[in-house]
């Protein structure tokens, strides 16, 4: 195993608990824990370094809704975080990196207002904005997946590559929390396009064979939320890996 790849653990919050939903549905949910510091330090005594952490109810709200526990996880671990949810406004951007994010994620505002995204991107700078592309059959799919796009996934990436983006965390919103295995062949497709963006892989993560075909891939970091908490991959494993 030569090529590494960052594993980063998903924390998904409706109102402030751990949960997972099935295709981005908000009917189709699972709560795993009441107290998300609890699992973000579970994850940290495994030796993992980062977290993604999407505060669904600011999807659905269009703002941000869960400082608080950004803030609680920020503060009560070590955890580089990237956070990600209703992200809209230059001020929803302060309160996030305030409550302790290092790097944001925004989807929806790049499709809908890519000026103001493009204002971030030159205020911040690529290392703490993450162009979230999620996808939808090929298509991208924003509004916490409620909405869908006709824009090609590849296409939309290039553009804000263009612009300079370098990270990218692409979904695919068919598999997401399905435990079917990711979307290796659309990963495949922006690298193929777009050799110098970091692409971050999410959804569908169901084994850490599939971590180690996306490593070989030369991906550069992989999301996984379902098969941790479902017990599919163990943070043994993971901390193995990571040694």
């Amino acid at each position: 195993m030569n090529k590494k790849i960052e594993i980063i653990p998903a924390i998904d919050i409706i109102g402030g608990k751990c949960v997972r939903l099935s295709q981005g549905d908000y009917n189709r949910k699972t709560v795993y824990n009441e107290n998300p510091l609890e699992v973000a330090r579970m994850f940290e005594d495994a030796g993992i370094k980062r977290l993604h952490l999407v505060d669904l109810d600011g999807a659905k709200a269009k703002h941000i809704v869960h400082y608080k526990v950004l803030e609680r996880i920020a503060s009560g671990t070590d955890l580089i975080i990237d956070f990600g949810g209703g992200l809209k406004s230059g001020e929803d951007l302060e309160i996030a990196f305030k409550s302790g994010a290092a790097m944001v994620t925004g989807g929806s505002i790049a499709v809908r207002e890519p000026e103001v995204f493009l204002k971030w991107l030159e205020k911040y700078g690529s290392e703490k904005i993450i162009l979230g592309a999620d996808a939808k059959e090929g298509k991208i799919a924003v509004s916490g997946w409620q909405e869908n796009t006709e824009w090609p996934v590849v296409d939309f990436i290039a553009g804000f590559h263009q612009q300079g983006i370098t990270q990218v965390i692409s979904t695919d919103i068919g598999r997401d929390g399905m435990l079917t295995g990711p979307a290796f062949d659309l990963y495949s497709e922006i690298q193929g396009a777009l050799p110098g963006v970091k692409i971050i892989a999410s959804g569908g993560i169901a084994s850490m064979d599939n971590i180690y075909k996306l490593a070989e891939m030369d991906i550069s970091g992989v999301i996984t939320g379902k098969a941790i908490y479902e017990g599919k991959i163990s943070l043994n494993e993971i901390e193995k890996y990571n040694q």
